[in-house]
């Protein structure tokens, strides 16, 4: 089963302050080792919100609006896929993540990590249309 761990952005990162060094060396180790594991699929970092946009579809029209968008606790600032037996074992894998954050950055850190399991083709289920292959080959 894979997974989408999505690893949510806080006001420094809105802010395009850079990353803490430390932090970097630890993720780039801990994301090294999980690859070569086979854990990690696919993994990236965003870029803030000012330099995205947003496509809205409302009332049969499409508007689009560019960033930077103002809920920054709601916004996405990197993504990994995770190859996992079970939504607990992809649970552990992200927990190990947000302590590899705690552990450097310290105990104030405050972060927040979502884990939602990937629908596929092999994943069909007739009673949920969105993963149904005839609706996931329209989006």
């Amino acid at each position: 089963m894979r997974f989408l761990a999505m690893i949510k952005a806080d006001k420094d990162f809105e802010a395009g302050l850079p990353p803490d060094p430390r932090l970097m060396e630890a993720i780039g180790r801990h994301t090294e080792a999980m690859l070569k594991a086979g854990v990690v699929v696919s993994t990236a970092g965003l870029l803030p919100s000012a330099r995205g946009a947003k496509v809205l579809a409302r009332g049969g029209k499409v508007s689009v609006t560019d960033g930077p968008f103002t809920e920054a606790k709601e916004l996405i600032g990197g993504f990994a896929i995770l190859e996992a037996q079970s939504k607990e074992e992809a649970i552990a894998r992200a927990t190990e993540f947000m302590q590899l954050h705690v552990d450097v950055l310290g105990p104030s850190y405050e972060g927040e990590c979502e884990v939602r399991e990937l629908a596929g083709f092999s994943d069909a289920d007739p009673a949920n249309p969105c993963a149904h292959p005839e609706q996931l080959a329209r989006v």
